[in-house]
């Protein structure tokens, strides 16, 4: 599973609330929840009119830290954001992103991607290609398990094409 997009950057401990405000907990639509991802993080309250289809969200230690409402990724995979990538995750959101077929993987490097950078990600093999600079750096691959459940658009898809 490959993946490309336009980079863009959010610092370090950036949580639940800011990806998805408390405000929008009662909506369900998940195109109208898009509409209001990271709008709680100071500078980027304008993201979800900005970003593009298949962009990709690159941020710092700690990314979906703080409740555990699941939606957080709904939110960011709502207004097309391809998949989330940082130095670490808090648990809670990186479980709620698998379920939900948001794909994410965590990078130690990720300072050395700046915001609007194109990338080239395989979900696979972990390989970051960031096409402007010509650099390629190493993301930690998600389990095989992980992997087979975000290709198939989460748990639920996942479990029902296991029927049988």
């Amino acid at each position: 599973m490959k993946l490309e997009g336009r980079a863009w950057k959010f610092g370090d401990n950036i949580d639940t609330d800011q990806i998805f405000p408390g405000a929008y907990l009662t909506l369900t639509d998940v195109e109208e929840m898009g509409k209001h991802a990271m709008e709680g993080v100071p500078g980027r309250e304008d993201f979800a009119k900005k970003v593009n289809k298949g962009d990709i969200i690159v941020a710092g230690k700690n990314f979906g830290c703080g409740s555990s409402r699941e939606q957080a990724p709904i939110a960011i995979k709502g207004c097309g954001v391809s998949m989330v990538i940082a130095k670490s995750f808090a648990r809670i959101f990186y479980r709620n992103a698998v379920n939900i077929g948001l794909p994410i993987m965590e990078c130690a490097d990720v300072d050395k991607i700046e915001d609007g950078d194109v990338l080239e990600v395989d979900l696979e093999s972990g390989e970051i290609k960031v096409v402007s600079k010509d650099l390629i750096l190493k993301g930690s691959p998600v389990t095989s398990l992980e992997f087979e459940i975000m290709k198939a658009g989460g748990l639920i898809p996942y479990l029902k094409s296991k029927e049988g």
